[in-house]
Order: C-alpha cells, then structure tokens, then sequence
C-alpha cells in the first residue's frame, strides 16, 4: 500500500506494474565507468543490478546515489545542457508485478492539483516528466511548447493524470481516500473474515506470506460522490510513505498570528485580489519568507500593482538563499525579485515602486489594528500598518496518521520530521525506514525535493521489493 499519489508514488506504480527497466544494447553513456559497468550485465534487468555498485562515483545535484543514478539513465546529459536520450529500454513482464494499492487524496498528481495552474515551475519541464514517456512528447501532442523551457503546474498535474491512464496503472489507484492510521498488528489477529471480506473485493490480491508474523494495518476513509465518509481497513506486508510536504504551512508562532487578516497560503492573496478586497490604493500586503512561494506572492502582487513589504531573516548575499543558487538565464523573475530585495531595503530607496524589502528582520506580533511589529538584527523595532499578511516560510508533512507523528522515524528523533532539515531516516539504496523494517520512505519525506529526483527512490523501493 502506497500512501500518496504524486510523482513518487506514480512512479512506483509504473515499476511495480510490471514495466523493467534494462540497459538498451548499443547506447553510449557520457559517463565512461558508468557505461562499462552497465555493459557488463546486459540481460539483467537494473531492478536486479546491485543499485550501490552502479550509482558508486556519480555525482549531481542530488545527496541520494540512487536518485543520481536513475537521472542519468534517463537523460544522460541534462545538467550540461545536452538532449541525449535515455539509455534505458522498458520491457513489459506482467509475471513480475507486485499487487499494489495506491490511496490519495485527490487525482493522481497529488499536491500539483492544488497549486495555482497558472504556476510555472521552478524545474525545467523535461525534469519533470516520468520513466518512457518524455513530457515535452506529451506537451507536443498538446500543440503546446515549453515557455523558457519551463511548465505550468496545471500542464505538469494534467500530464500525470494522463500517464496513469496511458501506461494503464488507473487499477491500482484509490482517489478521495484520507489515512487515518497506519500501525504494525500481528498477523493471527487479523480475523479470517475480514481477509475473506478483503480478498473477495481485490481479486484475491493479498496473498499474506506465511512467515510474516506482523502486518500493517492501515485504516481512513473514501469520500463518496454523496459526501459521505466511508470507512476500510486494508492490511499490508509493506507500506511505502508517499505523502509529500504540502500540507501544513509553518507558522511563526507570533502573537496575533491567528487573526483572520494573517494567512500562510499564496492562494489567500489571489482570493483576496480577484474579490478586490485588496487593490492599487490599499496599506501595503506583507509577504514574510525567501523561497521561491514567497517570489512567487511578490510577483504577484508586483503585476497587480499592489504594495508590498517584504521581511526575512536572512542576508540578502546568502549563499543558503535559493536565490543565489539559481542560473540567472533560466529563472528571469526570479532573478528580479534577487534584485528588488537587494536594491530596494527601507534603507534606501531603489527604482521599484510598491516594494520595500527589510532584510535580516523578523516578526514580533501582529495586531488587531493590523498594525505590525518587526525586529532587526540590532534589536531595533519598526511598525508598519498592512493589510493583509502573508507567511510563507515553507510547510510540514502531516503525519499524525502514525504513531508519534512519526517523529520515531526521523534522523533526529526528538525533532518533527522535516523534508530539508530533518528527513526519515532510510537506507539510501532501498528507501526502508531504518528504524521500521516494511515500511518505505519516498519524495520530500526521504529528502528528495525534485520530481527528477524522487524517481531514484521508486526505483530503490522496487527493487527491495521484487527481491523479497
């Protein structure tokens, strides 16, 4: 049982489907020790390879091996800018598929259904296709091309709902499902009946290994058409965490942060400019936060003429900054945005209207009056009068279907599961929770935050899988 149906899940579906990835004979890898060790082996499938051996000496811009690993099979020169194809061949083989249910919230996709479609990614639309079904293909057959060789989130969440149909996977997907728990019971107590009941509604799909002395039980409920809450218990040798970051928002933890004029969504300014509850002539719209969601709200509110006060903790020159990580060619905006915050701080005045940007500043309470207090780094205080604020410093995964909100399962287990800075800990070439053994990590839980790299981890996952 899958928890999730993003990419990562997708992906999983994909390999556990059936669909084997081998080394297809005559293609030349860029990668010179790369290629011999692919050569040496060319009838075994790579789910079969040592994934340790093959990924040793990669290098990019992932910390997983494996993730590496599966990038540059699929597209083996992409970070030099090439277009070589991928050096892999899929080969359909239906005796080697796993049965597999994958439960989501909304339709295959996952989080990429509730950000704004107009969005264009951050990765580069061929990063974010999935195994032997290129996106810019997909996009072709669309009559569309890649706008600065970038996507909206709306064609990127369209284009996954369209590989689980074409690829045929739409069987093993559970839409409308919300996990209320997941635990570890012993196998005996699983009554007969209720295996019967199970195996009666699956095509007799779960076929319980008789040496497993413990299962998963995993409990929630389907959202009917008639919105109603249907409840199911499913039970599971393995269960493979898929669940993504985007459903909490981190919170300040300021007082005032829970009055009705603070929100902690980019989607509540879109909202509150579309009702025009917020224009030209209003108080300036706080926006609190340096990533990339935070850009994205200064960009919209600088096209809507909006003003805008913009406070982060950090120096503008941080190298940690994801600003200053970015090729300037392909992220323009986001480059803009770089310089307003570099040239436009209460300080000084700059050239750009509507802006004022206070760095190495942070909250200390908002009012009622909406009236706002900032800090500086020297202790020094400023209140600025705003309309509405918008905190945007990142989210956390919900996980409170597990015990302890699985924070047992994390690097650092006296903290709450983190994706950058304290992700579960799993073995970095089968993705299985060190601390659980049948239980699987994937995506921003594992510390994989891009779909080009959360495909390494599918990979990683099927592999242990088919080997036990």
């Amino acid at each position: 049982v899958f928890l999730g149906n993003g990419p990562s899940g997708i992906c999983l579906s994909y390999l556990l489907s059936g669909y084997i990835p081998y080394f297809k004979r005559d293609s030349l890898h860029p990668h010179p020790i790369l290629q011999r060790k692919l050569e040496e082996a060319p009838d075994v499938s790579i789910l079969d390879q040592d994934l340790e051996y093959l990924s040793e000496g990669l290098e990019g811009r992932s910390h997983s091996p494996v993730a590496l690993l599966f990038d540059t099979l699929q597209r083996p020169d992409t970070d030099f800018g090439g277009t070589a194809e991928s050096v892999l061949t899929w080969w359909h083989e239906t005796n080697r598929a796993v049965p597999h249910l994958v439960l989501g919230r909304n339709a295959p996709g996952g989080a990429w259904h509730s950000i704004e479609g107009s969005m264009i990614t951050l990765s580069r639309g061929e990063w974010m296709g999935l195994p032997d079904l290129p996106f810019k293909d997909w996009l072709k057959q669309k009559r569309r091309g890649l706008r600065n060789n970038r996507a909206t989130a709306e064609d990127i969440a369209q284009y996954y709902q369209h590989y689980v149909m074409k690829k045929g996977l739409q069987k093993n997907f559970r839409c409308g499902t919300v996990v209320t728990s997941v635990r570890k019971v012993s196998a005996e107590s699983i009554s007969n009946h209720a295996q019967k009941d199970l195996q009666e509604n699956s095509d007799s799909l779960w076929n319980f290994n008789e040496k497993r002395t413990e299962v998963f039980q995993v409990d929630g409920f389907f959202k009917t058409v008639k919105g109603d809450k249907e409840p199911f218990s499913v039970y599971a040798e393995n269960v493979v965490l898929a669940t993504g970051t985007y459903d909490s928002p981190t919170w300040l933890g300021v007082k005032g942060e829970n009055l009705s004029y603070v929100h902690h969504q980019l989607s509540a300014l879109e909202e509150a400019v579309k009702n025009s509850s917020i224009g030209i002539m209003s108080d300036p719209v706080l926006i609190v936060g340096a990533g990339l969601t935070a850009a994205d709200a200064i960009l919209f509110a600088h096209h809507c003429n909006i003003p805008v006060i913009h406070v982060f903790r950090r120096r503008v020159s941080d190298p940690g900054l994801i600003f200053n990580q970015l090729p300037k060619m392909m992220y323009p905006e986001y480059h803009k945005v770089h310089q307003m915050m570099k040239e436009q701080s209460a300080a000084c005045a700059g050239p750009y209207d509507c802006y004022i940007s206070l760095p190495e500043h942070h909250v200390l309470s908002f009012g009622k009056d909406k009236k706002c207090l900032f800090q500086d780094k020297n202790g020094y205080q400023k209140v600025y009068k705003i309309s509405m604020a918008l905190v945007l410093t990142g989210s956390n995964p919900n996980l409170s279907f597990l015990p302890n909100n699985g924070i047992d399962l994390a690097m650092d287990s006296d903290q709450p599961v983190n994706p950058k800075r304290n992700p579960i800990d799993v073995d970095p070439f089968t993705y299985e929770c060190t601390q659980e053994k049948g239980l699987y990590a994937l995506g921003p839980l594992a510390g994989d935050n891009f779909v080009r790299f959360v495909q390494g981890g599918a990979l990683a996952v099927a592999s242990s899988l088919l080997k036990k």
